[in-house]
């Protein structure tokens, strides 16, 4: 089968042979180039990988779903409580495991969520990196009439803005390209940042934007660190003077009867303007270099750089 793979630290065209295993086959339908993706690669964390974590496809009886890519136990503390995202024995499709980018994969049945009806699989890819902002934005307890910014506005600061309108909040967005500040209008949130905050919402992951969150922060108010931090940051004495609290975020879970996934690809449904929004680039997979080169220049105007397969 037609794949991407990481050979030398390069994305690569290769054949190779179809998986194989327990689980669910999945014919890939789209799968999207996420930044960590970029980080990975340049960390030397996934040579030899097939890397793709924002998939969706069809299943053998012709079912269009969305790809959780969490493999999980299901039997573990975290996992008895909603954490897949912290189970004890995680498997990472794309990082640590084979993942999408790929003609097909299999994946346990767990992986699974049926797309609601009208949306396709060839946008739904992108239901991963809103179940992101979803969990992201429900880890910060934003409540109704919050004011709130968003740091950044590349695909995860976009989908953030999207949730955030999809949940009846207001966001001011600090963007650094016209493309993006473009997107965040289309999605209904605000250009730029005014006053102070009670949730800022970081969808970048450094120094400077964890700086930059805590100045727009109000006093006791919570920044949201959504975007990784793939290196070290340093953070001032601002923190503690403004009493700001920080609330990370990793990936996505079901706690409490509440899927993150299933609420993603509902606000999709409900907003497909989402879709048209952050798609801004296709590629079938014998073009990966060419893909990954659009998705590392976002001054050229890519925010969410797809492999139609």
């Amino acid at each position: 089968m037609k794949a991407v793979r990481i050979i030398d630290g390069a994305a690569t065209f290769v054949e190779t042979p179809a998986p194989t295993g327990d689980g669910v086959l999945v014919d890939v339908v789209s799968a999207g180039i996420c930044g960590s993706d970029l980080h990975l690669i340049d960390h030397g964390l996934v040579e030899g990988r097939i890397l793709g974590h924002e998939i969706a496809g069809r299943t053998p009886d012709g079912t269009a779903v969305s790809v959780e890519p969490v493999g999980r136990c299901g039997h573990c503390n975290n996992c008895e409580a909603g954490y897949a995202n912290h189970c004890d024995s995680m498997v990472a499709f794309g990082i640590f495991a084979d993942g999408g980018m790929a003609e097909q994969l299999i994946v346990p049945d767990t992986c699974l969520h049926r797309l609601p009806n009208g949306v396709d699989p060839s946008v739904a890819s992108i239901v991963e990196p809103l179940a992101v902002a979803v969990h992201g934005l429900h880890r910060t307890q934003a409540r109704s009439g919050a004011r709130i910014a968003i740091i950044g506005a590349g695909p995860i600061g976009l989908a953030l803005a999207a949730v955030c309108r999809a949940e009846g909040l207001e966001p001011d967005v600090s963007a650094r390209h016209d493309h993006q500040r473009a997107a965040v209008e289309r999605l209904g949130g605000t250009v730029g940042l005014n006053g102070r905050y009670d949730v800022v919402l970081d969808a970048v992951g450094t120094t400077e934007s964890l700086a930059d969150s805590i100045r727009a922060c109000r006093p006791e108010g919570t920044v949201g660190l959504v975007g990784t931090l793939w290196d070290p940051a340093t953070i001032d004495v601002g923190l503690c003077l403004k009493e700001v609290q920080i609330v990370p975020s990793t990936m996505y879970c079901g706690a409490g009867g509440r899927s993150d996934f299933y609420r993603a690809a509902a606000i999709l449904a409900d907003h497909p303007a989402i879709a048209s929004t952050l798609v801004t680039h296709r590629f079938p997979l014998d073009a990966a270099e060419d893909a990954f080169h659009a998705a590392r220049d976002r001054s050229s105007g890519a925010i969410k750089v797809v492999f139609e397969v």
